[in-house]
């Protein structure tokens, strides 16, 4: 895995809305500065980032990030309760028809 995304992931998952600017800003930069496309297993570490929202957008740029990579990241269905942009990526993934729908 490079170095930089090693990095975002040891920060572990994005911060809030309610976060300083200063470390939503720092996120962004982390996340930002990964080369695209993402390999296999690099997408499959980003995936635990995602935080309780959007983080500003923050969010958004993260899923698009994961998406550089091969797909499917996520297979199966997330379960009741699962983070909403898990659940957004695994439908994402349905619509682009790179995991069939039961």
């Amino acid at each position: 895995m490079r170095p930089e995304v090693q990095t975002f992931v040891a920060g572990g998952p994005l911060p809030d809305e309610d976060s300083t600017e200063e470390e939503i800003d720092r996120r962004d930069q982390q996340l930002r500065a990964i080369p695209k496309p993402v390999t296999e297993e690099e997408a499959n570490a980003l995936v635990s980032c995602f935080g309780p929202d959007s983080c500003y957008g923050v969010a958004w740029t993260l899923l698009h990030l994961i998406e550089t990579g091969p797909n499917p990241v996520l297979t199966a269905a997330p379960g009741p309760g699962a983070n909403e942009w898990h659940q957004r990526r695994y439908d994402r993934a349905g619509f682009g028809e790179f995991i069939p729908r039961t």
